[in-house]
C-alpha cells in the first residue's frame, strides 16, 4: 500500500492524496490551489494520469477540496465520486459558481488587454459547466457510518467531521496482499458546540492517519460563546453608535452558522431588532440546502425548529436576491447588519459593501474566518491604512475586528484530542496536511512528545505503508 500527497502538502489549499492499493488507486479529495504566488492554471498539472484513477472520495465540498474535480473529468478521469448526500449537493453548488469565477476573470483579462493580438493572454477558465455537469453525474452518496465495499479488498466509511454539513472523514479498511490494513482521512476538522453543526465524531481504531493542521499551534478563543460576542460587537456598533456591521462570510457553511446564532439572539430578547440582510445568492441556495438535509443538523437547531420554526428564518432578517435590491442596502441608512461573500473580500457582493462603506466612521468590519495572504482581507487585518477596491485606492476610516469564534476549523488542541483518540503504541504513523509549516510543525512537536511517530510529507513523495 502507498501513500502520496499530491496537494496541500506544506500549505493550506489544494487537498489531493492518493492511496495505491496494488494497482488499484484511489483520490481523496481534488481540491483547488489557490496560494497567492501560484497561477490558477498550476492545477492542470497532475503529477499522475486522471485516466488512471479508479475511484475518488471526496471528503466535503469546500473548493480547497473539491474544486479540481472537473479539470480531473476534462483531462480522463472516468470513475465514481463517493461522498455524502449533502456533500454531492453543496459541491455542485460550489463548482458551479466556480465557472463564473473563471469566466468573469477571462472577461475582466479579455476587457483589459491591450490590443487585438493579445486575445489568449491570461488565465483561461479550467472548466466550464459542461465538465461541472459531467463531475456531478459522477457521485455516487454514502450516509454516515454504512461500510461501502469499494471493491473486494477496500471498504469505506464515512464519519462526521463537524466542519460543514456533510463533511465527513474516511475510513478506509484494506486487505493489502492478505494484511489487513487501515487509514483515515480527516478531511478537515470541526469543532465542538458549533452552530447548526454536529460535534465530530472520534475515529475507529486505525494504522495510519492523514490529518489536516490548518490551526496547529494555535488554540481558539474561549472565554466567549458565539453569541456573547456578536452581542457584545452589535449592541456596540449598531445601538450604541447607530452604524453598520459588516461581516464578509463564506456564503456555505459559515453564514448559516451566523443566522442562526443571530436569531437566537432576537428571539430570546437579547437584543432590539437590527435589520439584518443576507447579500449572497449563492447563501439562499446552500440555506435551502441545509433545510433539505435537515436531518443531519445538531439536536439544537432540530429542537429550536420544533419549538420557534425556522432557524435560518426571522422577522428582521432579509435574504438579497437580485444586484438592483443589493444595491439599496447601501442606501438603507438605519442601523443595520450586512452578511455578505466571498469571506476573503476577493470577490462577490461584499466588494460594494466595502466600497461603499471602507471610509464610513460608523462601520465595523467582522472578520470571522481565515484570510489567505495576498487577499484584500489579510491587508486590512493587517492594518493597510489604504486598500484598493473597484479600480480606486480608498483610505481605511471603518472599524476593522476579528473574532475566531465562529472559525469552522478544529484548534490545536482538537486535533491534539483527534489523534489522541489512538493508540500511540497501535497507530504507524500520522501524516500532516492541509496547514502553514509552521502549523504542522507545532502539531507534531506535541504528537511526538507523546510517542507519535509524524510525518510532514513533500508533495508527491511515495511513502510506502
Amino acid at each position: 500500500m502507498k501513500l502520496s500527497i499530491h496537494g496541500a502538502a506544506r500549505q493550506v489549499t489544494g487537498s489531493m492524496h492518493m492511496l495505491e492499493v496494488g494497482q488499484y488507486k484511489i483520490l481523496i479529495d481534488c481540491g483547488l490551489d489557490y496560494e497567492k504566488d501560484h497561477n490558477i492554471q498550476v492545477n492542470e498539472n497532475f503529477n499522475f494520469k486522471p485516466e488512471d484513477i479508479d475511484v475518488v472520495i471526496l471528503t466535503h465540498a469546500h473548493i480547497d477540496h473539491s474544486g479540481n474535480l472537473p479539470t480531473l473529468v476534462r483531462m480522463g478521469f472516468n470513475g465514481q465520486i463517493l461522498c455524502t448526500p449533502p456533500t454531492a449537493d453543496l459541491t455542485e453548488l460550489l463548482l458551479l459558481d466556480s465557472v463564473n469565477i473563471f469566466l468573469q476573470k477571462s472577461q475582466k483579462n479579455h476587457r483589459n488587454r491591450k490590443n487585438k493580438y493579445q486575445k489568449n493572454s491570461g488565465p483561461q477558465p479550467l472548466y466550464l459547466q459542461k465538465h461541472v455537469m459531467d463531475t456531478v453525474e459522477r457521485f455516487v452518496t454514502i450516509g454516515f457510518n454504512r461500510p461501502f465495499r469499494i471493491t473486494g479488498d477496500i471498504e469505506l466509511t464515512f464519519i462526521q467531521a463537524g466542519h460543514l454539513l456533510g463533511a465527513a472523514a474516511a475510513v478506509l479498511k484494506i486487505n493489502d496482499e492478505g494484511i489487513e490494513k487501515s487509514i483515515a482521512f480527516t478531511g478537515d476538522i470541526g469543532r465542538k458546540n458549533y452552530p447548526v453543526l454536529n460535534d465530530p465524531e472520534a475515529l475507529p481504531p486505525v494504522d495510519y492517519i492523514v490529518s489536516e493542521a490548518t490551526y496547529g499551534g494555535r488554540n481558539h478563543t474561549k472565554d466567549k460563546s458565539v453569541e456573547e460576542t456578536l452581542v457584545e460587537t452589535i449592541e456596540k456598533v449598531c445601538i450604541k453608535e447607530q452604524g453598520r456591521l459588516i461581516i464578509p462570510a463564506f456564503s456555505i457553511g459559515r453564514t448559516q452558522s451566523l443566522v442562526f446564532a443571530l436569531n437566537k439572539i432576537f428571539s430570546s430578547g437579547l437584543l432590539p431588532k437590527v435589520a439584518v440582510f443576507v447579500d449572497s445568492p449563492m447563501a439562499s441556495m446552500a440555506t435551502s440546502l441545509y433545510r433539505k438535509h435537515h436531518n443531519l443538523v445538531n439536536p439544537e437547531a432540530q429542537e429550536f425548529y420544533n419549538k420557534k420554526g425556522d432557524e435560518f428564518e426571522f422577522d428582521n432578517l432579509t435574504y438579497v436576491e437580485t444586484l438592483k435590491d443589493s444595491r439599496q442596502v447601501s442606501n438603507y441608512y438605519e442601523p443595520c447588519i450586512i452578511i455578505s461573500s466571498a469571506g476573503m473580500l476577493e470577490g462577490g457582493r461584499i466588494q460594494d459593501h466595502l466600497f461603499y462603506n471602507i471610509q464610513n466612521y460608523y462601520c465595523t468590519i467582522l472578520f470571522i474566518g481565515y484570510c489567505a495572504k495576498g487577499t484584500l482581507g489579510y491587508r486590512l487585518l493587517r492594518g493597510d491604512p489604504i486598500v484598493h477596491i473597484k479600480d480606486r485606492d480608498l483610505a481605511v476610516y471603518a472599524t476593522i475586528k476579528k473574532t475566531d469564534v465562529l472559525s469552522a476549523h478544529g484548534d490545536h488542541d482538537d486535533l491534539v484530542a483527534n489523534i489522541k483518540s489512538q493508540d500511540s503504541k497501535s497507530l504507524k504513523g500520522v501524516f500532516l496536511v492541509h496547514g502553514e509549516e509552521s502549523s504542522m510543525q507545532a502539531l507534531a512537536d506535541t504528537l511526538e512528545q507523546d510517542g507519535y511517530k509524524v510525518t510532514i510529507p513533500e508533495k508527491d513523495v511515495v511513502y510506502e505503508l
